[in-house]
């Protein structure tokens, strides 16, 4: 599918709950967000019956994400199930790793191929600070039992939120020691993120250089969406930077994003989309939820205008409602 700005859009990306057991602070208050009701979301049917019509139209490739996928009963299943429809290659899903090593092993035997892990510390004491909660030590647990399934792509997201030199340096250290690559993401301007300043890539890179040496730009790709990469000397993993802001990567831009109550969104930054549970619930039939797809798809806006003046347009959830 190609959307009218001549974009090939292959991506998709699944929210399976606005639910998470940790607590950011880039993300939701203390005591949380208001949660939507379990039967105003999308059943396991219903996300594969979209992600059907989506694969018809040229979707290939899938992220399940939340809140935090892994609470919801069924994830592995569910991940086995997307595999197996026909044109769909990748499955892949973003976790923050609290419970990842209880459920690795239905993971990979689902034919899941990549973990991503959302983590910004290696310190206990800063760990708690950011995401309100103990759990450092779990989700280290679960980055170690991806990383005894060879086959698996393992990938460290963090959003730089920490600002002390020490905290990148130690971060990157993963990809020293282990065969998975650190990547960066700027802060994005949305929900709570706007309380933040974010971290340029710049920056970044010349702390990392002070500390390891040359950075080295590489043209492989290692993932589904606009992630660049560098590699160090003596590394096993790449070092990746989503740079959102300051690299503004939508002219490359080739996913479209499900909500957990079943809104298919064009642009993160952007309220406008399609309601497909209404149609899934009141009898739409398949030709009509692709054509919805496809309409969402053919109109993705041309890029966001983060830090430019708001419209009535732009959306007002967190990242935890819209899906990370």
């Amino acid at each position: 599918m190609i959307d009218k700005f001549g974009r090939t859009i292959d991506y998709l990306r699944i929210s399976l709950t606005d639910r998470c057991n940790l607590r950011c602070i880039y993300c939701m208050p203390q005591e949380g967000v208001p949660l939507l009701c379990q039967e105003d979301i999308l059943t396991f049917d219903e996300i594969l019956r979209v992600c059907r019509c989506g694969a018809s139209l040229g979707i290939r490739k899938i992220k399940l994400t939340g809140g935090e996928p892994l609470i919801r009963e069924g994830c592995a299943d569910l991940a086995g199930k997307l595999k197996g429809l026909p044109g769909i290659e990748k499955v892949t899903i973003t976790t923050n790793g609290i419970l990842l090593a209880d459920h690795i092993k239905d993971l990979v035997d689902a034919g899941i191929d990549g973990i991503n892990i959302s983590l910004d510390t290696l310190d206990d004491g800063i760990f708690r600070q950011i995401t309100r909660r103990d759990g450092i030590e779990r989700v280290l647990m679960g980055l170690k039992a991806a990383l005894s399934y060879p086959q698996l792509t393992v990938k460290v997201n963090s959003v730089p939120v920490v600002r002390e030199e020490s905290n990148l340096v130690s971060l990157v250290s993963l990809a020293r020691k282990y065969p998975v690559h650190v990547r960066f993401i700027e802060m994005m301007p949305i929900g709570y993120g706007k309380q933040f300043p974010f971290q340029d890539e710049n920056s970044i890179i010349q702390v990392l250089e002070k500390a390891y040496g040359p950075l080295k730009p590489v043209r492989e790709k290692y993932g589904n969406g606009p992630c660049h990469y560098y590699e160090i000397d003596g590394f096993q993993g790449k070092i990746g930077f989503i740079s959102a802001v300051t690299h503004k990567f939508c002219s490359q831009c080739n996913r479209v994003r499900l909500t957990s109550e079943g809104f298919l969104k064009g642009c993160l930054q952007f309220q406008e989309g399609a309601d497909l549970r209404k149609i899934l619930r009141e009898g739409g039939t398949d030709h009509e939820l692709t054509e919805a797809i496809r309409n969402v798809i053919y109109n993705k806006p041309a890029g966001h205008h983060f830090y430019e003046a708001n419209t009535d347009l732009d959306e007002v959830r967190g990242m935890s409602q819209i899906g990370g």
